[in-house]
């Protein structure tokens, strides 16, 4: 592989790299940064996790000229998570040059990005409806800009972005350098590229086969008022050590953390709206142990490495294939065994199936457990317990007590008591969790497998209510929600193609 000394980067970037851990390139960043440094346009066609950010941050942080305080680089992406990511790892690209970076997005205070935007950020990333926004207010000005980059083209043409797309284009220099990146490249994809872009080299990278080894795969057929129960009750009979429960949205990963927290287990919720800091604070404490259950959506999941998780929860079934793939590839690591198990609504299972047509896999049907199984699940620790606290012989300071208690006590009777005080029995302490709308159905084989047999239905139900435009078969719901989130306050949860229902914004 080739190192990012070899390629012909300051000595600032290739010191920032260091400190981020990089040292040799991903293909995709080999071939972005040599072109991206002769100035050319660039169509890269990757997955997510390949690298992509820095492939097209480095050019970028290359070029700025941080004495100049004009807009100089402008990024579009999806959603709010990946505006957020993108920035800060841009940041972090650019630390040793000092270049101002600032991430607009729907869902927070528009007056707040206004107030940044006077600060001249050399670079903006931003979702396409935000920065429509600001430049329909005259509050970002495009026309110092060089470098545009859109990142996730595909995702943002699943999601109706076409148009705000073509918008901001025409608000750009027609004399500047095009990045483009994108997992597949449909028709209006190469539109684009063919309309904005000038002469585009192709990077193209072979996705890795989606296969995911020493995984025991599992689905659990369960109505949406059923799942919580089953979970608490595979928890029991599972015992994992460490488990990710992954929520399809982030008030799912709120209620989901509270009512585990409820019925006993420690567990630590994560999703895009937690400051880095919190973000980190629970990983770290999850990464220790100190929480047996870290509950994430699929954005705040992104990158995590963690080792020794020894079981997934797909509480809800993932929107696209590539997702699942990514979850549950968070155990079975360093060549120990996991376990996966998926909850499928009835009218899912066409998701289900098209995963396994991607993964090339059957998922085995899982029978949830009864409550007497999750029970005796919770004895059999509590028998392991009292058992190794014999073995470990640190019974000096209770001997005394034991031998008074045997004295008025059954020897039977006093182990089953303390046993029966060790049994976490399972807890039927009601919970409240909102119930979700499952995906939009779809057929038998779900329209074909792959990313293709998502199309338009990637959003969790966001466009099965609504008008009928839209690209790719999506619709956008009538009323109410709206690009961004920006009539209601809200925000997506996306990225990793985390989205929540309900219009385009974050309930």
């Amino acid at each position: 592989m080739t190192k990012f000394s070899e390629l012909n980067i300051s000595k600032s970037t290739q010191d920032s790299l260091k400190k981020m851990g990089f040292e040799e390139a991903t293909p995709i960043q080999e071939g972005t940064v040599t072109f991206g440094m002769e100035g050319k346009d660039v169509i890269g066609q990757a997955q997510t996790g390949t690298g992509k950010t820095a492939a097209f941050g480095i050019p970028m942080i290359e070029k700025v000229d941080t004495s100049n305080p004009a807009v100089q680089a402008l990024v579009i992406a999806p959603t709010r998570e990946l505006a957020i990511q993108v920035s800060e790892e841009i940041y972090k690209i650019g630390y040793g040059k000092r270049a101002r970076i600032l991430s607009v997005f729907g869902g927070q205070e528009i007056s707040r990005q206004i107030r940044a935007l006077k600060n001249n950020p050399q670079i903006v990333v931003g979702t396409p409806g935000r920065i429509l926004d600001h430049i329909k207010r005259k509050t970002l000005k495009l026309d110092g800009v060089q470098t545009l980059v859109l990142d996730e083209a595909d995702e943002m043409l699943n999601m109706g972005f076409i148009e705000d797309i073509n918008a901001i284009l025409e608000n750009v220099p027609a004399e500047r350098q095009t990045l483009l990146f994108s997992a597949t490249m449909p028709g209006p994809i190469r539109k684009i590229a063919e309309t904005f872009m000038k002469n585009p080299e192709m990077v193209k990278i072979k996705s890795k086969e989606m296969t995911v080894e020493n995984i025991e795969q599992f689905f659990v057929k369960a109505q949406e008022r059923e799942k919580f129960d089953v979970l608490s009750r595979l928890l029991n009979v599972q015992q994992p050590e460490l488990a990710i429960v992954f929520g399809r949205t982030k008030r799912r990963v709120d209620e989901l953390s509270h009512a585990l927290n409820i019925r006993g287990y420690i567990a630590e919720g994560i999703h895009g709206d937690l400051t880095q800091a919190k973000r980190m604070s629970v990983l770290r404490q999850f990464k220790e142990g100190k929480v047996d259950i870290l509950v994430a959506t699929d954005v705040a999941a992104r990158g995590l490495d963690i080792s020794g998780v020894t079981h997934v929860y797909n509480f809800d079934i993932p929107q696209d294939p590539e997702s699942y793939v990514h979850r549950i590839g968070r155990t079975g690591r360093a060549g120990k065994s996991g376990m996966a198990i998926t909850f499928v609504t009835p009218r899912e299972m066409g998701y289900l199936r098209i995963v396994e047509e991607t993964t090339k896999k059957r998922m085995t049907p899982l029978q949830p457990p009864t409550s007497d199984e999750a029970l005796l699940g919770q004895q059999k620790v509590a028998v392991e317990t009292l058992g190794e606290a014999v073995q470990k012989n640190e019974l000096n300071d209770y001997v005394q007590f034991a031998t008074d208690l045997l004295a008025k006590y059954d020897a039977t009777d006093l182990v089953a008591a303390a046993l029966k005080h060790l049994t976490n029995e399972p807890d039927a302490t009601p919970v409240s969790i909102t119930e979700e709308r499952p995906l939009p159905s779809r057929g038998g084989n779900g329209g074909g497998g792959g990313r293709g047999g998502y199309k338009g239905n990637r959003s969790g139900g966001t466009r099965s209510h609504g008008g009928g435009r839209g690209f790719s078969g999506g619709q956008r719901r009538s009323g109410g929600g709206s690009r961004d989130g920006r009539s209601s306050g809200g925000s997506r949860e996306g990225g990793n193609r985390d989205r929540s229902r309900g219009g385009r914004s974050e309930r």
